[in-house]
């Protein structure tokens, strides 16, 4: 059974056990909505009643969809951002690759190839960042933050200023959206 029709069936019995208790209700406590002195309803005045229920009813059907609604767009809005960020994710150690070989191009006198590279580098992080894809800025001396870093080592520090901070940038980090989808991986001073 999935958990919508689990949700629907729980639903259903929380209905099902608030109309009892108004019928329960209405046994132990029959004409406490009328005003007549004899404790019998007109006809006039029952159908106004039950009018009145009637509407209770379908208001609270009415608010209790509108719910439905709003919670059934939010989860398929959650949805395709977790489906896009999975296709990112998987795209990133491709980024990392074209940085090395951009750094090991960089070094042959061949600078055609550098270009051409460099080219089909730059339209890849491009296309990323029309989807929403940011790199997070980390640099030498930042401060070592366990929210948003990911220490992979702690080593002494070179300098005293340097204590607490970052010495190093292994691997870049990076935002989809607001939500960090790669943590960046830093070596900290000590």
């Amino acid at each position: 059974m999935s958990k919508k029709d689990k949700a629907q069936e729980l639903e259903d019995l929380i209905s099902e056990d608030k109309i009892q208790q108004e019928a329960t209700m209405e046994d132990h406590n029959p004409g406490a909505d009328t005003a007549a002195p004899e404790g019998e309803l007109s006809a006039e005045e029952r159908l106004q009643v039950e009018l009145e229920k009637e509407k209770d009813k379908f208001l609270r059907l009415f608010a209790e969809f509108e719910n439905y609604k709003k919670r059934t767009s939010r989860e398929r809005m959650e949805l395709f951002k977790t489906a896009g960020q999975e296709v990112i994710g998987s795209l990133l150690p491709v980024l990392d690759d074209f940085e090395r070989a951009l750094r090991e191009i960089s070094k042959s006198s061949d600078q055609e190839l550098f270009k051409g590279v460099e080219l089909i580098d730059n339209k890849l992080r491009e296309t990323l960042r029309s989807k929403g894809l940011s790199e997070i800025e980390v640099k030498e001396g930042d401060v070592f933050d366990p929210e948003l870093h990911d220490a992979i080592t702690q080593i002494p520090a070179p300098d005293k200023k340097l204590k607490g901070r970052i010495i190093d940038v292994v691997e870049k980090g990076f935002r989809l959206g607001e939500k960090v989808i790669r943590h960046p991986k830093v070596v900290v001073g000590n």
